[in-house]
């Protein structure tokens, strides 16, 4: 129990809110009651009508409640709790994320507590079970969704990634600034940050609680699921369109030195030395056109040239080799080799992202 007291007098709860029932004042007598050292509520611009409600919260002790004139969004609200803490607070250790929708139990939020105790570089997260029969279809099939699309696009199962119930260590806090994103996509950038950082991302298994099919929460599902899945997508979108581009300068090269510029340097049209001449010169432009691209404009890496390059090379070799090793044994169990081809590459692209990713353009510490 000692440890428990110590765990959730060292760490700060942070609630973002907007227009609340009354049910968020009993809420945070409870995790006052419980012992959390210290509770902030940001007020993210809710109207005259529930100011009553804020500031039957003020009371409570331990508790400060920080106001924004007009609404800025979810993740405007947590990085203007986040400075708080960081400028005002120096005794805090921990930070916990707790929506103000009841969803979140005092319990709960005493579990990711005592987790922060282990003093980890790590985030963790509140992760419900979608399995239940009570959960509303739209959540469940969305959410398993989205776990598996991050798993793909970014190599970690998350079995729950709306989860608001997340925490962090103090020395956390500069590294939350700095993501960008203003609403409910914030969450979802942070994960991906901490994905792409190798921050490890842990879920800790908390009760599921749907009061009223979740009619209190402000999640908008078409607008935000959209800025959501824009966020996931973002870097892949633009992966793929570099690479169409970038196949599309291969094709039109090598096509253009095979029939007009060859020929007349003595390499017939149609000469295995022609079709091999034309074929890598136009493969090595459209490469270095593609470094390029996915360096500044997909991944945005800022790391040195000459080392990203050579990672890039490197990759492309591999790939490369693994590809045609890969056609040739599938060509041994029967399959024909344009399909064996098709599949190769096809499970190649999603392979190569990821290592683009996290290896040849990851931002080096």
């Amino acid at each position: 129990m000692c440890e428990e007291k110590r765990a959730v007098e060292e760490a700060a709860i942070l609630i973002p809110s907007l227009e609340p029932d009354e049910k968020l004042p009993p809420y945070i007598r409870s995790l006052s009651e419980n012992g959390f050292g210290h509770i902030i509520v940001v007020d993210d611009g809710s109207s005259e009508s529930y100011q009553q409600i804020f500031r039957e919260i003020e009371k409570i002790g331990r508790t400060v409640v920080l106001h924004h004139d007009v609404n800025h969004g979810k993740g405007v609200a947590l990085k203007t709790g986040y400075q708080y803490i960081l400028d005002n607070l120096p005794d805090v250790k921990g930070v916990i994320t707790a929506d103000s929708d009841g969803q979140h139990t005092v319990p709960d939020c005493i579990r990711l507590a005592e987790k922060l105790e282990e003093d980890r570089h790590a985030v963790y997260l509140g992760s419900r079970d979608f399995n239940q029969p009570d959960i509303p279809p739209k959540s469940r099939s969305g959410n398993k969704i989205t776990s598996v699309v991050f798993k793909l696009l970014y190599g970690v199962w998350l079995p729950d990634t709306q989860t608001g119930l997340r925490a962090f260590r103090r020395e956390d806090l500069p590294f939350m600034l700095n993501v960008t994103g203003e609403r409910y996509e914030y969450e979802m950038k942070v994960l991906i940050a901490c994905a792409t950082s190798k921050i490890p991302l842990i879920p800790v298994d908390i009760e599921t609680i749907y009061e009223n099919g979740n009619e209190g929460t402000h999640f908008h599902p078409i607008r935000d699921s959209y800025r959501i899945y824009k966020v996931i997508f973002g870097s892949f979108i633009r992966f793929m369109g570099v690479s169409l581009f970038c196949f599309a300068i291969d094709q039109i090269l090598a096509l253009i030195l095979r029939t007009w510029v060859l020929p007349p340097a003595g390499l017939a049209r149609g000469s295995m030395m022609n079709l091999q001449v034309s074929g890598w010169c136009a493969r090595l432009v459209s490469s270095v056109v593609n470094f390029f691209l996915n360096k500044n404009l997909v991944f945005r890496s800022k790391g040195k040239t000459g080392r990203t390059a050579l990672k890039y090379a490197v990759l492309c070799v591999c790939i490369i080799t693994v590809s045609n090793a890969g056609v040739w044994l599938l060509g041994q169990i029967g399959m024909v080799d344009w399909l064996a081809k098709i599949l190769m590459d096809a499970m190649l692209y999603f392979v190569s992202y990821r290592i683009q990713q996290q290896w040849v353009f990851k931002e080096e510490a």
